[in-house]
């Protein structure tokens, strides 16, 4: 074997054991370690992952959505999907995460039942992989629970291998109190087993019972069902609720540092196998909880930027960047090699733990007030007090710019679209929801009929129905999916929107939030200013600092600026990108 590999080998299997064993102190770790290296064949292939080095650029740019968002009556949903990203979406997205299309029970796919099968109902993994060769694909690590039909928790239930020792109990009578949690409902399930009544751990549902990874036997299953999917053609892995994946009595049971360690694990194995591939943690938790998913580039390479959807939400609902701002000059720069997952919309409800600690009682109850006038709901969750507080706003994100906090006016796409191009140029990777893209409207009826709150931000469209709205210019529809498909292709031919690219914010009149980006060779720079009021601003362009022997030009209208003595009058919602090199 070459001397560089059989190295390369021993440094991993040494990093591995080290992790290894302050997870697992009293296991045979040598043993433990060779199995995993086993199970992702690293014995043959082993590859050496980039150092601080980012393996993307500012071309990266992600669709979420299910995999029967979109669907034709008698078609295999994953087909349809392929074919209206492939006809619709060719130079818009590059990358598409498909929430879980594995069988599942409940939660919309977040209960699986069978990880290595595909939802028949959506179709096989023929079309997961046809999907992987078009895009960079996402899928969905459901890792800290699995669903209470899963053969697993059967074999738990009779107390029979695998599954007999999977899941974590604990007893009523134990002191819970600590424990953070996103739901309401009871922390445990009573379960009757072939070996009596046991009491088994569910952070979000009954039917969604959590996994003890204090069990090394359980990280193995997961090894390899990451395997599989690596052989699948996933390259990017979200590792769903990962901050609740491991559970202490008397302890939060929330980011403990055993769950860093399993990240550091998969991170190892994973990029040893596939150095292109990509872990993003997905912990809806407040932001300096969040940040730590990156641990010292060697944990997530991205982290989802749950701050940036409600933050970005009150500063269109009131009109003032102050807080946005405060935040963004609080955020340090992703180290080369890790990047921020920018999103507005996704699958679930607006978060507002993240807000912790950057909008106060008050102004949340802004977001409140005003998504409940245009048609949102609230879910909530149990605090450490023992009492209820909001956990995230469910609404239709179209819908959530309705208006302002004074109510409704005229101005919601360009709103809608003023907040995307903030999310758009923003350093970070963005990732659009496809109900944003579509601009779907908030789905009442899913609500009443389904019964959970989320249900509001996940119709699914009927192709029939969809492509003639596409098609009508005077449909809001329309409108949207046109302006923000070119925002996004123009994006993506700009060096200085490189996730990695350096940013400045800029302090101006608190109604525009405005940023400089400067491309990693320094040969772009584009000053971004967005207008998030319902007023017409006037800012002088000599406050900007625009070196005037460059030629300055709005990206988004084209118009050159030649005067930098001028003001730059901005009417409600309005942006401009100006860059020196058109």
């Amino acid at each position: 074997m070459n001397d560089t590999i059989e190295k390369l080998q021993e440094d991993l299997l040494l990093n591995l054991q080290s992790h290894l064993q302050s997870v697992y102190p009293k296991k045979d770790i040598d043993e433990l370690s060779r199995r995993l290296l086993d199970i992702m064949r690293l014995d043959d292939n082993c590859n050496q992952p980039p150092l601080h080095e980012s393996i993307w650029n500012q071309d990266l740019c992600f669709l979420i959505t299910y995999g029967d968002s979109i669907y034709e009556e008698d078609k295999v949903p994953l087909k349809t999907l392929d074919k209206f990203i492939q006809s619709h979406l060719d130079n818009v997205i590059s990358a598409v995460h498909i929430l879980p299309f594995y069988p599942y029970s409940s939660d919309d796919g977040f209960s699986v039942i069978e990880y290595v099968q595909v939802n028949q109902s959506l179709g096989d993994w023929d079309d997961i992989r046809k999907l992987a060769k078009h895009h960079v694909l996402m899928a969905d690590l459901v890792i800290n629970h699995c669903s209470s039909r899963s053969r697993w928790f059967e074999n738990f239930k009779n107390c029979v291998d695998p599954g007999k020792d999977y899941f974590f109990q604990a007893n009523p009578d134990d002191d819970l109190s600590n424990v953070v949690r996103p739901r309401t409902s009871p922390l445990l399930r009573e379960v009757e087993t072939m070996e009596g009544k046991k009491y088994v751990w569910c952070t979000f549902s009954h039917d969604q019972i959590d996994m003890n990874f204090a069990n090394p036997d359980v990280l193995e299953e997961f090894v390899k069902i990451i395997k599989f999917y690596l052989d699948q053609g996933v390259r990017v892995f979200r590792l769903d609720a990962i901050a609740f994946l491991w559970k202490e009595i008397g302890d939060s049971c929330i980011n403990h540092v055993n769950t860093h360690e399993i990240v550091k694990i998969i991170r190892l194995l994973i990029e040893h196998h596939s150095p292109n591939a990509i872990i993003i943690t997905e912990t809806n938790v407040p932001n300096h909880e969040n940040l730590s998913y990156f641990g010292n580039a060697n944990e997530a390479h991205a982290v989802y930027n749950f701050s940036l959807p409600p933050l970005i939400l009150h500063a269109m609902l009131t009109g003032t960047a102050q807080h946005l701002k405060k935040w963004q000059m609080s955020m340090p720069p992703a180290q080369h090699g890790t990047f921020y997952f920018n999103f507005l919309a996704s699958h679930d409800g607006i978060g507002l733990r993240p807000a912790e600690g950057l909008l106060d009682e008050e102004d949340i109850k802004v977001i409140i007030d005003a998504t409940h006038e245009f048609g949102g709901l609230v879910s909530w969750r149990t605090n450490s007090e023992g009492q209820e507080a909001p956990y995230e706003i469910n609404i239709a994100l179209y819908d959530a710019m309705a208006g302002t906090q004074n109510g409704r006016d005229d101005w919601q796409l360009h709103r809608f679209l003023c907040a995307h191009a903030i999310m758009l140029s923003l350093e970070g990777v963005p990732a659009i929801y496809i109900h944003s893209l579509l601009a779907t409207n908030n789905y009442i009826e899913g609500v009443e009929r389904l019964g959970h709150f989320r249900a509001i931000n996940r119709f699914k469209w009927p192709l029939a129905e969809l492509n003639p709205l596409l098609e009508d210019p005077n449909s809001h529809h329309h409108q949207t999916f046109e302006e923000l498909g070119n925002l996004i292709k123009l994006r993506r031919k700009q060096t200085a929107f490189h996730p990695n690219s350096t940013q400045f914010t800029l302090h101006l009149d608190d109604r525009i939030f405005a940023y400089w980006r400067q491309s990693i060779k320094r040969d772009q720079s584009i000053f971004c200013l967005h207008n998030i009021s319902d007023q017409i601003v006037n800012i002088p362009l000599s406050s900007i600092n625009l070196i005037s022997m460059d030629k300055w030009t709005d990206l988004i209208s084209g118009k050159s600026f030649t005067d930098l003595h001028a003001d730059l009058v901005l009417s409600p919602y309005q942006f401009v990108w100006l860059s020196n090199k058109s």
